[in-house]
């Protein structure tokens, strides 16, 4: 195996080992169930496999100071995931445990990419990789606070993989969209209203009508870029 390749394995299997390291913690303190262990493991073959194939198709042999960062908040995702399995399986939520891996994953969102700037190292592959470690974290909160508020609460986090899967069908919607800070308002924000709903500390009408505001403000952001594609779709030949 030739020594770049090897380098390129070294980032995600760090994310591997991380997360396997996680996973035992947690089994070790609050227990995981067989649940937890299912789904945090298969979330850590994901991310060391769907890591390497975007840096096979980048290029990128080492993972920037910035995707680092990014690496350690997909770990605590990871424990995110396998905590919500293994409580809608029926086993005691350690509440205050997934409320720090939440949390410090939320925060470190706003690290990474100060990370990149200063160290002049930003690139595609990292902006890629934050934007599907936010939206799977979103994902995850949205089913765990499914169960509490109902299952439209899944709009919050299915909206994005809806759009990838639209992609597949209609190709003018593959399109590269141009850079716009609203959409990591959106993000941001759905993070912190779907995090105060799984914390399930306020009264439940007060988040339900934030889910709901976060709901429709995810809506118009998606809308708008639809639309965006859609007038610059290739126009259809005419036949004569």
């Amino acid at each position: 195996m030739p020594a770049v390749r090897q380098d390129a394995l070294a980032g995600p299997l760090v994310g591997l080992l991380g997360e396997v390291a996680l996973l035992a913690a947690l089994a070790a303190t609050v227990g995981l169930g067989p649940a937890g262990w299912a789904f945090g493991l298969a979330y850590g073959l994901a991310l060391g496999v769907l890591l390497t194939r975007a840096m096979d198709r980048a290029g990128v042999a080492v993972l920037r100071p910035a995707d680092r960062v990014t690496l350690l908040r997909a770990v605590l995702v990871g424990g995110v995931t396998a905590l919500v399995a293994g409580a809608l399986a029926g086993r005691p939520v350690p509440l205050v445990v997934l409320m720090a891996l939440t949390i410090t994953a939320l925060a470190l969102d706003a690290v990474d990419g100060r990370v990149a700037r200063r160290t002049g190292t930003a690139s595609e592959l990292g902006a890629r990789f934050d934007m599907e470690v936010d939206a799977f974290l979103i994902l995850v909160l949205g089913v765990y606070a499914a169960d509490l508020f109902g299952w439209w609460v899944l709009a919050l986090g299915s909206m994005r993989y809806a759009f990838v899967v639209a992609g597949w069908a209609l190709p003018w919607m593959r399109r590269p969209l141009p850079p716009r800070y609203w959409r990591k308002v959106v993000a941001a924000a759905q993070g912190i209203v779907l995090t105060a709903a799984v914390a399930d500390v306020l009264p439940r009408p007060l988040v339900a009508g934030a889910l709901a505001g976060a709901l429709a403000h995810l809506v118009e952001s998606f809308g708008r870029d639809v639309l965006w594609l859609w007038r610059r779709q290739a126009p259809r030949p005419v036949l004569r």
